[in-house]
């Protein structure tokens, strides 16, 4: 499979503190992929490594099959940033930002007038191009920093909590141009501490923990495989003891509660568990109503890591 990046190995360490443990992992080309973990889980120190401002202790880091330590100027090319400070000349209008982007990149000169126009209008930001930045929004602060992270054409879109600090609205148009780069066969590296997002917008997430990965799926997998599902019954009378050991003895079932006729099931990785229940329960009661809860990612992080993610 082609892979955007690949990881091997990877460790860094800064005197006796070790970032990075014997890291391994691929990004494949044209996927969004999402990075959490706490602080100090090693984010920062992938991002960096693979941005050419650190070096690997030991193990190597590839993107798109270049050597970051031997040709970095090549991964830069097919780089784009949006760090989590966006870093735009305040005083400078939105259009000057982005000729000044361009120039920096090597944009051709015949290239850069067109680029911009579509960029611009890409991000809405069209009407406001002669405005000076430091009358932006936060929103239209980060939707430019998108546009001029975009000019010069990468392959590879690293975007640090790209919504923080945008109201709603503006955050769900952040996802449309996220989801419409990937259309456009883009490969994006995302890292957010808002969970809803990790799981709206990536098609695969990596846990990390201390300079290890601890787990890496699709956002369903992960809660499939560890979060627990609740399930609660009510029945028209109290269920006999022969049901409840039955219910607490079907695959995946973790705990089991019951209270005059109220069942509570808890189970993990079973999605299809529901169906069972309400078999078993109805062979000898009325069920009066079912309600399931789905895991979601933040029990999932919770559970892995030990750490809520805003720590």
């Amino acid at each position: 499979m082609d892979h955007a990046i690949e990881l091997h190995k990877l460790t860094k360490r800064f005197g006796t503190l070790t970032a990075l443990d014997k890291l391994s992992m691929s990004v494949r080309r044209g996927e969004i992929f999402g990075l959490l973990g706490p602080n100090g889980s090693g984010k920062t120190t992938i991002i960096n490594i693979l941005s050419g401002l650190s070096r690997p202790t030991e193990g190597q880091a590839f993107v798109f099959g270049f050597d970051i330590s031997r040709d970095p100027r090549a991964v830069r090319s097919l780089l784009g940033t949006v760090p989590q400070e966006t870093a735009l000349y305040e005083e400078l209008t939105a259009e000057a930002n982005m000729e000044f982007h361009a120039e920096l990149y090597n944009v051709p000169a015949r290239e850069r007038a067109v680029r911009i126009d579509k960029l611009l209008d890409l991000v809405q930001l069209t009407e406001r191009r002669n405005s000076r930045v430091s009358t932006f929004s936060g929103g239209m602060k980060r939707r430019l920093a998108l546009a001029r992270a975009l000019l010069h054409d990468p392959e590879l879109l690293y975007l640090d909590e790209p919504t923080l600090g945008v109201d709603v609205q503006s955050r769900r148009a952040l996802w449309d141009y996220i989801l419409g780069l990937k259309q456009q066969g883009k490969t994006v590296l995302l890292t957010t501490n808002y969970l809803e997002e990790a799981n709206a917008l990536g098609d695969r997430l990596a846990i990390l923990d201390h300079g290890h990965l601890v787990a890496m799926d699709t956002p369903d997998t992960l809660k499939e495989r560890y979060g627990d599902s609740v399930i609660d019954l009510e029945l028209d009378r109290q269920p006999s003891a022969t049901l409840l050991q039955t219910l607490r003895a079907l695959p995946g079932v973790t705990d089991l509660t019951e209270n005059n006729g109220h069942v509570q099931v808890t189970a993990t990785g079973y999605h299809a568990l529901a169906g069972q229940v309400v078999t078993l329960a109805t062979r000898e009661a009325e069920v009066r109503s079912i309600s399931q809860r789905e895991p979601n990612l933040d029990e999932i992080f919770l559970h892995l890591t030990g750490a809520a993610l805003r720590d």
